[in-house]
């Protein structure tokens, strides 16, 4: 049998914008600068960050991932919902019809997005020749086994299979912190 490993990246909270809207909250014709490079093959944190305004509470430097996006997402988990006072969905990134909106601020003007808040399902990134190996087709549903200090295992890990992706599990903060998870910590695809 082969060992599925994979490794483990927490993801924060973190936004993703349009060009459209990068321009309204930084100004005409801006463009993100790369302060890092991230785990996925061309995405990157942004030096830049904006203020993430709920009903209930605000985020005063949320990090944006570059590069820019067709529509604008924003991604947190279930506590930094309640903070904010929003209830968004569990989805796949991209998938933001009917989600939570939200009041976005930046040094150059604001915009309010009704929809495009999301806690983003756990899900593993697999480069093709990845999938191959495993076994793993596209959307299908995971069990991944953690094996730490307080072991678990993640029931519903979305696969994602693409040329452009490169093997990565991501699991929100919320989840990270319930296990003792942290970066780089490995796990096991069980099926």
């Amino acid at each position: 049998m082969i060992h599925r490993g994979v490794l483990i990246g927490v993801s924060a909270r973190h936004i993703h914008l349009s060009q459209e809207h990068v321009e309204i909250l930084f100004g005409t014709g801006y463009a993100l600068t790369e302060m890092k490079p991230l785990s996925q093959p061309g995405q990157y944190a942004a030096n830049e960050t904006v203020a993430v305004v709920g009903p209930k509470g605000t985020f005063a430097k949320v990090r944006i991932l570059g590069p820019t996006r067709k529509e604008t997402q924003l991604e947190v988990s279930r506590t930094d919902a309640f903070a904010l006072g929003v209830n968004p969905p569990v989805r796949e990134s991209g998938d933001t019809k009917g989600s939570a909106g939200i009041k976005l601020q930046g040094p150059a003007g604001e915009v309010t997005i009704e929809e495009g808040v999301i806690v983003a399902a756990r899900h593993i990134h697999f480069h093709t020749s990845d999938a191959e190996r495993y076994g793993i087709s596209d959307k299908q549903s995971l069990r991944v086994r953690f094996a730490g200090e307080r072991g678990v295992v993640f029931e519903n890990v979305v696969a994602r299979v693409s040329e452009q992706f490169a093997l990565d599990m991501h699991i929100d903060t919320d989840e990270a912190n319930a296990a003792g998870v942290k970066n780089g910590d490995m796990a096991e695809i069980i099926d």
